[in-house]
Order: structure tokens, then C-alpha cells, then sequence
């Protein structure tokens, strides 16, 4: 089984990936970005980094493979056992290249290195986008202007001698003009004033109108439901028998969890389990806590790989 391809498939749906007693890869998203020394643009993408300290099972790897190879969730198991030995023996005697991830090394204090593949785009919104360098924009150059030589041949100016009435009869109807537009102006500002009022006093009687209905309907109170849908289960168990799994049931809620019956798997079983959840962290969270004080066999069912 090649661990590094089921790895590579979840990342492109989810922001961890966690493999049992190793470490788990975590993808942040950087938006584009230019680069002005390349000329380069570069779309959206996901960087995959390595945090070696998430090392617990939270079942996502495992129930992919199982889904993925047809087979249980312990065999799944036990098959990224295998490859973590495998990988930790590796380790010891040089890097490691996972597929498309990237490289592993160790470093002088037996820390876990990780150098990513950054050529791989594991953002699923960026799909079909490449990087796109930009050419250099010839620009032409200013071209010097040169100004045609003329003679310097004098002008004769042609003045003409205007009579002073005709200037006093320019002013005064230029005078007479500036005051018929002031006084226009005026008019339309008083008429405006006297509208905004008009309006302003209708405006406050509508305002003050009280509506009054004698026989008022009665009012309806509906209780809708609304149905929220949790794909995310903490599994306590598959029984045969519908009566044993309504057992488990009735045992889990005296307990205190909204236990209850998901359903069937492929194998037939009837699928009981500690509750159900909204969001993955919720159930990742109570899983631990399950785990570590009811069950150590509980296991995370996610609906959405399916």
C-alpha cells in the first residue's frame, strides 16, 4: 500500500492530515502573488508544512483507506503502522522523497525536517491555473521636436478705434443681464423654500396618523424543526443483532451521551454510536476525551468521505 498517495488525495479536501505516531501534514493557504524580479504571477495555492507532534489517530486516514481498499478500519490501521516503521527506518539513513509531498530529514537533534513540494497545487479553487510570466513591455522613446525655422517677419497690427458709447452700451447690458438671472434665482430659491415646507408639514401629518383595526386576526404560533444534518459520528460499536445494538443505545444514554442507531454498513452491521456532530473539530475533540476515559476502540466515522 502506498501510504503517501491517500495522503495526497485527502489534502486537496481537508486542511490536516494526521498519521498515527508520525506526524501530520498542514496545508495554509497563500493568496497570488507577484514576483517582480521573475516577472512571474503565481495563482492562489495551499503550503504544506509538517508538525511532527500530531501523532494522534483521529480515524480520518484510516477510514479513507478502508473506504479506498475495501477492507476494516483495523487493517487500515495497521497497514500506516507498517509504513510509519518503514518511514522511521529510512529516516536513519537519509531523506525520504513521499511522491508528491515533498522530502523528509532528519536533522543534528533527530528532528523531522520537512522541505515541501511547492510545484504541486493542492488548492482545488486554483485548478487549471498555472504561473504566467510577463515579457518586458518595449517602450518607445520620446522623440526630440524640431521646430521649422521662419522668418522673423514684423506683423503690422491692424487696431481699430472703438467709440466709448458702444463700450458703455456693452457694460450696461451685460449689468442688466447679471441682475434679470440674480433676481430669477432668488424667485426659484422662495419657491423651493415654500414647497419644502408644504412637504415637510404633510410628512408630519402622515406621521402623526393612527391606524386603528377593531377586529385584529389572531396570531399563529408555528414550531418548525429544523433538521440539522451531522456528518461526523463517534462510533462505539456494530452489532448483528438489532436488540443488542438497542442495548448499547439505552447504556451509552444512561451514561450521558445523545447516543443513538446511524444505520447499516457495508458489511450488514448496525452501526451504533456516541453521538453525532455538525463540525469535524467538535467530534475530533469528544473523540479524545472518549478515548481516553469510555473507550479506546471509539473511532471517528466522517459521512462526507463517502
Amino acid at each position: 500500500m502506498n501510504l503517501a498517495t491517500y495522503i495526497n488525495d485527502l489534502l486537496y479536501r481537508y486542511d490536516c492530515v494526521i498519521v498515527p505516531d508520525f506526524g501530520g501534514f498542514v496545508t495554509t493557504r497563500i493568496g497570488a502573488k507577484m514576483d517582480r524580479d521573475m516577472q512571474t504571477f503565481y495563482p492562489p495555492t495551499k503550503q504544506i508544512t509538517f508538525n511532527s507532534h500530531l501523532k494522534h489517530n483521529d480515524g480520518l486516514l484510516a477510514n479513507y483507506i478502508a473506504s479506498a481498499e475495501n477492507t476494516s478500519f483495523d487493517k487500515a490501521s495497521s497497514a500506516i503502522s507498517l509504513s510509519v516503521i518503514k518511514w522511521q527506518n529510512q529516516l536513519q539513513s537519509g531523506a525520504i522523497q513521499i511522491d508528491n509531498l515533498g522530502v523528509l530529514t532528519l536533522n543534528e537533534n533527530k528532528q523531522i525536517i520537512f522541505e515541501p513540494n511547492t510545484t504541486v497545487n493542492y488548492l482545488t479553487e486554483s485548478f487549471g491555473l498555472t504561473n504566467v510570466k510577463s515579457t518586458a513591455i518595449p517602450r518607445l522613446k520620446e522623440q526630440a521636436v524640431v521646430k521649422p525655422l521662419v522668418a522673423n517677419v514684423p506683423v503690422k497690427e491692424d487696431k481699430k478705434v472703438i467709440p466709448a458709447f458702444i463700450k458703455y452700451a456693452a457694460t450696461a447690458a451685460i449689468l442688466l443681464t447679471l441682475g434679470v438671472a440674480g433676481y430669477n434665482g432668488y424667485q426659484n430659491n422662495q419657491q423651493k423654500e415654500v414647497f419644502a415646507k408644504k412637504e415637510k408639514a404633510i410628512q408630519q401629518k402622515i406621521q402623526a396618523a393612527t391606524f386603528v383595526i377593531s377586529n385584529p386576526l389572531p396570531t399563529i404560533d408555528l414550531n418548525v424543526v429544523k433538521e440539522v444534518y451531522k456528518p461526523y459520528h463517534i462510533v462505539a460499536g456494530a452489532f448483528q443483532v438489532i436488540e443488542n445494538a438497542e442495548t448499547k443505545v439505552n447504556q451509552l444514554k444512561a451514561k450521558g451521551f445523545d447516543a443513538s442507531i446511524i444505520g447499516t454498513n457495508k458489511w450488514g452491521l448496525i452501526q451504533v454510536v456516541f453521538s453525532s456532530y455538525v463540525k469535524r473539530n467538535d467530534a475530533i475533540n469528544n473523540l479524545y476525551k472518549i478515548q481516553k476515559t469510555t473507550s479506546k476502540d471509539a473511532w471517528l466515522l466522517d459521512e462526507t468521505l463517502n
